[in-house]
């Protein structure tokens, strides 16, 4: 809890509320993130630069934890459904923090379309995770495009991230990965009682959006995805250098 009171320290301290969706602010919520991974025992490791260039952000999706170790690395907004602004103290506490809501309901890809493209053509760089699903971490799953529309829209550019934890043996944590039946709480217990994870994060260059269409770019950033994605895990993970796995 320690790192909640902190982040609403931060957000009355240098009232951040008051412009939330600034991005001058993103150096608040980075500062968060890289309390909130050392509370659940997350190192994080940067391999290479990670721009500053306001962009639509993509990045694979492994857990709820992507966003401490997203937000450690790179000074970023994320998307969350509306109704996460009612929530008791953390609805507040992200809101304050700028995170931006999305609404939902009929039509919905067009609704958050046009409200990511705002955010896009004020400079305010926006992470979202198009394959909408979490995965174990071993490989990139279809990636939906409808929202990289938004890139297009706003003519900017598309950045690509990626994340692989790695556990103590050098092998893709188990840990980590938030899927299959387990609920949230247990799945927040498992985290705290598991032995250190090194979530590893790399940039890939960023994507012009000039001259594509949503399914041009939509195929880019899937072919990307994947093959940075087995770069990194080569990098990272023990003996896959060697052939060994």
């Amino acid at each position: 809890m320690s790192a909640v009171f902190q982040g609403f320290y931060l957000v009355f301290r240098y009232r951040l509320y008051q412009d939330s969706n600034n991005p001058k602010n993103t150096r608040y919520v980075q500062y968060f993130c890289r309390r909130l991974s050392k509370v659940f025992n997350i190192e994080v490791q940067v391999h290479g630069e990670i721009p500053r260039t306001p962009a639509l952000w993509v990045s694979n999706h492994i857990s709820w934890l992507d966003i401490a170790v997203l937000g450690s690395g790179a000074r970023v907004f994320f998307l969350a459904k509306a109704e996460i602004e009612q929530w008791p103290l953390l609805g507040k506490l992200a809101k304050g923090g700028g995170t931006l809501f999305i609404k939902r309901g009929s039509g919905d890809s067009i609704r958050i379309r046009e409200q990511i493209a705002g955010f896009l053509k004020q400079d305010i760089p926006v992470l979202f995770f198009p394959e909408a699903t979490t995965t174990d971490g071993s490989k990139v799953k279809k990636v939906h495009g409808r929202i990289l529309g938004a890139a297009i829209e706003a003519q900017k550019p598309v950045q690509i991230c990626l994340i692989c934890y790695v556990n103590q043996k050098g092998e893709l944590d188990l840990v980590s990965p938030f899927i299959g039946d387990i609920t949230f709480m247990q799945h927040v217990k498992n985290v705290i009682e598991m032995p250190q994870v090194t979530a590893h994060l790399m940039a890939l260059p960023h994507i012009s959006v000039e001259g594509h269409t949503v399914d041009t770019l939509t195929a880019l950033v899937q072919e990307k995805m994947v093959i940075g994605l087995a770069q990194l895990q080569n990098e990272v993970l023990r003996g896959k250098n060697n052939g060994n796995l």
